[in-house]
């Protein structure tokens, strides 16, 4: 039984995420789905990278900067209540991507305004070291994620394919894998809206949404 389900709480998205069986912790009065935050801010950010990927929006200035900052603040605020709800893998995931968007927001701030040291011919490589760094992770994540409801792993999926097109299109200087890899970013997004809506019906005392199988039971 999870912190929610002990306080009388419908479930939530998060409690998805835990696997069957895991610990669970009961701390204090905390209550809630940690998704309820951590899913429309990623959604948000998710949004914003795809339209620069596919060149509606600047990636090294404007909007871009401020909004993945603004996700990654509330991917923090998601692992937070999470890891003190014990949610541990519904933690791990927000941790991880919080330390995406922050790290990406960094990255086009320092490189922008050449804080980091890195020299115009060295710039590709250092975003390709950049991607190819979140690439392993999010792949692990990936694989982690079979015992959950599919939803989840699709998501994860796709962020993998948006990463890997990004990459390319960095390494071969291909603005058309760049859109690509926003096309997959909008794909994820989507995807991420419908868990999000599933959250939020049951906080507003709905039904759940299905969330699909999971690849490995």
């Amino acid at each position: 039984m999870t912190a929610t389900e002990s306080h009388g709480a419908p479930e939530g998205v998060a409690q998805d995420v835990e696997a069957p069986g895991a610990a669970r912790a009961t701390v204090g009065p905390l209550t809630g789905d940690p998704a309820i935050v951590g899913v429309p801010t990623f959604v948000v950010g998710s949004v914003m990278l795809g339209l620069a990927l596919v060149n509606y929006a600047p990636a090294a200035g404007g909007a871009l900067p401020i909004i993945i900052m603004a996700t990654g603040i509330g991917q923090l605020i998601a692992t937070v209540w999470s890891a003190a709800l014990g949610q541990s893998a519904v933690a791990a995931v927000f941790a991880v991507f919080g330390g995406f968007w922050l790290s990406y927001a960094a990255l086009l701030i320092g490189l922008a305004h050449g804080w980091w040291g890195v020299t115009a011919a060295a710039a590709v490589h250092t975003v390709a070291a950049f991607l190819i760094s979140w690439i392993v992770i999010i792949a692990v994540l990936t694989l982690a994620s079979l015992r959950l409801p599919s939803a989840f792993t699709l998501i994860f999926v796709l962020v993998e394919v948006a990463l890997i097109l990004v990459l390319a299109g960095t390494v071969n200087g291909s603005a058309g894998l760049d859109k690509a890899g926003g096309v997959a970013v909008f794909a994820f997004a989507a995807v991420g809206a419908y868990v999000f809506a599933g959250s939020l019906s049951v906080a507003t005392g709905g039904r759940p949404l299905p969330l699909g199988r999971p690849v490995i039971t």
